[in-house]
């Protein structure tokens, strides 16, 4: 009793301050900062669970799989021998692989299936190939089957197929049921209607197997391709080519966006191609440039004139014929030869008194264009004649190897082939000035042609490579 007066006593001192009195109200701050911290968890955990569980589930269904073949030797059923006999794609697959396109090999052909037997005894694949011997193509995941395994057994061939995503087409779309014929088979229009990019590896492989049933007496083994990404078409759809074609569309040229202002404003005036873009840069690159407007700044137009010259010209040239001359040019209206009254004219050093005719001549041919004769031949012959002020850098991809810029033309201009006649200082064409000049005496022309050594290049004093007058 004693002791419970104390603890009564004790307990009820004046001196000490109640418990309740001790803990203040919660401020105002306190109470926003718990709410606040109680909805961030919350949120957090929310967007969090969904990813973790797609990880966990992942995860355990690849232990799974691994662990079925993986048990302890003392539980293990044994295996039947591994079988000789195995399907094989001949060629690797030609990369990149975009969705909508179809699969071809390295190069550039259908794919080929073959039948082989590592034992060496060709009666298997006698009794094997039959002419109810179907075969599927289907899709595997990239990572099977791991660790660069070489075999494997059917399970986890059939655990490592990949479906189509739910509410998508089949993953492949066309012949994904063939015949083997003579041990052999070819895979016509195949191609992959989804990316790549939804599943965990990223990456997809190529897998054949024997139709199930279609051969009892012995397994076929299947046959699996590398490992690729798949990406999406739309991407291929605006890519620009490296290098570009002559015949691509113009919007393939860096800095020109398909459907874009400068694409329209091309189109405005029929530049619908890479060699239709290059020919004016030669012509008339001041009306090209003009017709891009201000939008194409100096360094947009130097990025896509370099991309531009990198354009691999083929084996066309072009005839332009009248009266008294014969001229030949490359597809982008450079000539390459002129024969005038019966004399070949070629090096840059003959052609320089009758520049302003040869001038007036490149731009006939390229208003006539269409109406040139076309033939085939070897692009081994130097340019002789272009426009531009400056010379600067060679196409790499063929054998033109030099090209002489005009000076301005001192005629008016032509509005009968509606392409003006303007100074010009965009077309950057190298040259290599390994050329003599000769006597030059025609009849309309008299004058006589300067010879220029080799080391001392094929420009005047001037630096012009066609001096003013005559």
């Amino acid at each position: 009793m004693a002791a419970k007066r104390f603890h009564e006593e004790s307990g009820s001192d004046p001196d000490q301050p109640d418990e309740k009195r001790i803990r203040g109200r919660p401020s105002l701050m306190s109470v926003f900062g718990e709410v606040l911290t109680g909805n961030f968890v919350e949120n957090f955990c929310t967007t969090l669970e969904p990813m973790l569980r797609k990880v966990v589930v992942e995860e355990v269904e690849k232990g799974i799989r691994k662990c079925r073949f993986t048990k302890s030797p003392s539980f293990r059923i044994q295996a039947p021998e591994p079988s000789t006999m195995r399907l094989t794609f001949t060629k690797n697959l030609s990369l990149p692989i975009f969705t909508g396109t179809k699969i071809v090999n390295a190069e550039n052909n259908p794919l080929q299936l073959l039948i082989e037997d590592t034992s060496g005894d060709n009666q298997n694949i006698l009794r094997a190939v039959s002419p109810s011997l179907k075969v599927e193509i289907i899709v595997l995941d990239g990572d099977f089957p791991g660790e660069d395994r070489e075999n494997w057994s059917t399970e986890e061939f059939d655990n490592s197929i990949v479906r189509e995503r739910i509410g998508k087409r089949p993953l492949l779309a066309g012949d994904v049921l063939v015949t083997m014929r003579g041990g052999a088979a070819v895979i016509g229009d195949i191609e992959f209607t989804d990316n790549s990019s939804w599943i965990r590896s990223r990456n997809f492989r190529l897998g054949a197997r024997v139709v199930p049933d279609s051969c009892k007496e012995f397994r076929i083994r299947e046959a699996i391709t590398e490992a690729f990404v798949v990406k999406d078409h739309r991407g291929e759809l605006y890519k620009k080519h490296y290098p570009p074609m002559l015949n691509d569309e113009v919007w393939r040229l860096e800095k020109i966006g398909k459907d874009g202002a400068f694409h329209k404003k091309l189109a405005s005036i029929n530049i619908n191609s890479v060699q239709d873009f290059l020919k004016l840069s030669i012509v008339d690159p001041a009306k090209l440039k003009n017709i891009l407007g201000v939008g194409m700044s100096d360094r947009l137009w130097e990025a896509t004139m370099k991309h531009a010259r990198t354009c691999m010209m083929g084996n066309k040239l072009y005839i332009y014929r009248g009266s008294h001359f014969t001229m030949t040019l490359n597809p982008i209206c450079m000539v390459v030869k002129v024969k005038i009254n019966g004399q070949t004219y070629a090096t840059p050093q003959e052609l320089s008194p009758i520049r302003t005719y040869l001038e007036e001549l490149v731009r006939q041919a390229y208003a006539n264009w269409d109406s040139l004769e076309v033939v085939d031949g070897v692009l081994n012959e130097t340019a002789l004649l272009t426009q531009g002020e400056q010379i600067v850098e060679q196409y790499p991809n063929h054998e033109v190897t030099m090209a002489i810029p005009f000076q301005q033309l001192g005629n008016p201009a032509d509005t009968s082939m509606g392409v003006g006649y303007t100074d010009v200082g965009c077309s950057h064409w190298q040259m290599n000035p390994s050329y003599h000049g000769i006597p030059f005496d025609h009849s309309s022309v008299h004058c006589y042609i300067t010879h220029s050594s080799s080391e001392g290049g094929g420009t005047s004093s001037s630096g012009a490579p066609f001096p003013n007058g005559t």
